[in-house]
């Protein structure tokens, strides 16, 4: 890996994340309802439990997601016009191979994601396969404002695995607005969302027969101990997915089993659990079309492209910055 093809740009202090699990540890289990934020599954333990649940036969989105950027890249590449790829949460840039691989005026790759390790190994490899591409890692928290590098416009953003779904409605809001504020006129955003569909698949996709998706979720208790020097017992804590219908998510939780008193010893905390009591662990919005066109409007964001996957349960949007500029850029990126 070249150094002239490679830089990275570390926007987080490295006490950055012990700082955040302290923070959302306090907060989240002194409230009532109890909550912990998803992104405390995700050590090396849960990623690759997360990996797993990706191969059930259940977990259906990662697979029609990948059916619809393995089938539209050229589409998608040819709407945007991108010379700059941006992927939030990009990880192991798996996915984003589609669309690199589609997109021939493609300059430079710009991948966001807190792993350092995981941004160096997803570079390395794009770098072999695409020798001339120019990737710029940030290793930042895309939650949180974004200062994007100096880069060939136009640019395309990239948010996708449906993990908008993971930010309550409030929170959606406010991303949106900051990802807009990063974007000039004729750059795009191009976003994945899980449909809404039966009860019974939508549960069915947070609660295996196979009960990886259960040691996913206790992992987050497993984070806490390590790292908190608390002493969760994992076993007394029963996984939980309940298919919210007024407002159209999925909900994750862990469910005590018995009365139990939690040590936090590095917060010097007691959280005492009443038998039945739960931690509210992930919430994951399912979306309609007509939904999801109204929260990119608010943003100042302008609905162009809509594709799904064969069996309609999953989409990628493409939507473009509202200005002059950006409708000009977009001439013929009509919604379809």
């Amino acid at each position: 890996m070249s150094s002239s093809d490679f830089q990275l740009t570390r926007t987080l202090d490295e006490n950055a994340a012990e700082a955040a699990l302290r923070a959302d540890v306090l907060h989240g289990l002194a409230q009532s309802p109890k909550a912990l934020p998803p992104k405390w599954f995700y050590d090396a333990r849960g990623s690759a439990l997360f990996e797993e649940i990706t191969r059930l036969p259940e977990y259906y989105p990662t697979r029609a997601e990948a059916e619809i950027l393995r089938e539209r890249a050229a589409e998608i590449a040819d709407a945007s016009g991108a010379r700059t790829l941006v992927e939030l949460g990009s990880g192991s840039s798996e996915k984003t191979r589609h669309l690199i691989g589609a997109m021939p005026a493609l300059e430079a790759y710009v991948p966001v994601d807190v792993s350092e390790s995981a941004l160096e190994g997803a570079a390395r490899t794009l770098l072999d396969e695409h020798p001339g591409l120019r990737v710029h890692a940030l290793v930042a928290d895309f939650t949180k404002p974004l200062r994007l590098p100096e880069s060939p416009g136009p640019r395309l953003v990239a948010f996708l695995g449906g993990t908008i779904g993971n930010l309550l409605p409030a929170e959606r809001a406010r991303f949106l607005a900051s990802v807009r504020a990063v974007l000039e006129p004729g750059d795009a955003l191009l976003m994945g969302t899980d449909l809404v569909k039966g009860e019974d698949v939508l549960v069915a996709a947070y609660d295996d027969a196979q009960g990886v998706t259960a040691e996913f979720n206790r992992n987050v208790l497993a984070v806490v101990n390590r790292e908190l020097d608390a002493d969760f017992p994992l076993g007394e804590f029963e996984h939980v997915a309940v298919w919210n219908r007024e407002e159209e998510w999925v909900e994750m939780r862990l469910r005590a089993r018995s009365d139990l008193v939690v040590k936090v010893r590095s917060l010097d905390m007691l959280v005492p659990f009443a038998a039945g009591e739960e931690i509210l662990t992930e919430v994951s919005a399912k979306f309609r079309r007509e939904g999801v066109r109204r929260e990119l409007t608010a943003a100042g964001l302008e609905p162009a492209r809509w594709w799904t996957d064969a069996g309609g349960r999953f989409a990628l949007s493409l939507s473009v910055a509202v200005g002059a500029a950006g409708a000009a850029a977009a001439g013929g990126r009509t919604a379809s």
